[in-house]
């Protein structure tokens, strides 16, 4: 599937988890459209990818937040419909609720209801490895309704190392 790029996340690493979530992670407030301006903020840093049709309902989301292509970095990438690069890690389920991103790890029982409906586990970095499983997984849990209040849509969105 084609990706596109939401920008850069600056994060703090770990070699157990990886992710772009302020609940399970200690992350820079902002997203960011350039590399150079991320990598300042002396973290590590990833860049997000998302599908079109995974990213259309986010993005709707963030824009009815007030959020515009060009106050919001994630919004504007997407729009620009940038390609994403670097070492892909994995996949992280994601949503977005009022300006904090969700990873299905902060939501009780998430994962194990994702892996007792689908099959779809976690491997390295906690990330899921397989793109397809990835996108199966995001498709259930957004049909299931299981991450409301917090989370309505939810994406596999491909992390990389730039």
């Amino acid at each position: 599937m084609t990706l596109v790029s939401a920008g850069y996340r600056a994060v703090r690493r770990t070699s157990e988890l990886v992710s772009i979530s302020e609940c399970v992670a200690e992350v820079h407030d902002d997203w960011f459209r350039d590399l150079a301006l991320a990598r300042q903020t002396g973290l590590d840093v990833l860049e997000v990818g998302f599908v079109p049709d995974e990213a259309e309902p986010i993005v709707r989301e963030i824009i009815a937040d007030g959020w515009t292509r060009e106050t919001s970095a994630v919004v504007g990438r997407i729009e620009e419909g940038a390609s994403t690069s670097g070492e892909l890690l994995g996949f992280e389920l994601v949503g977005y609720d009022g300006g904090l991103w969700h990873t299905w790890r902060c939501l009780d029982g998430l994962v194990d209801d994702v892996r007792a409906a689908t099959g779809v586990v976690s491997g390295r970095h906690g990330l899921i490895e397989s793109e397809d499983a990835a996108h199966q997984a995001a498709r259930w849990l957004t049909e299931s309704g299981l991450g409301d209040p917090k989370v309505f849509d939810w994406a596999a969105a491909a992390l990389y190392v730039p």
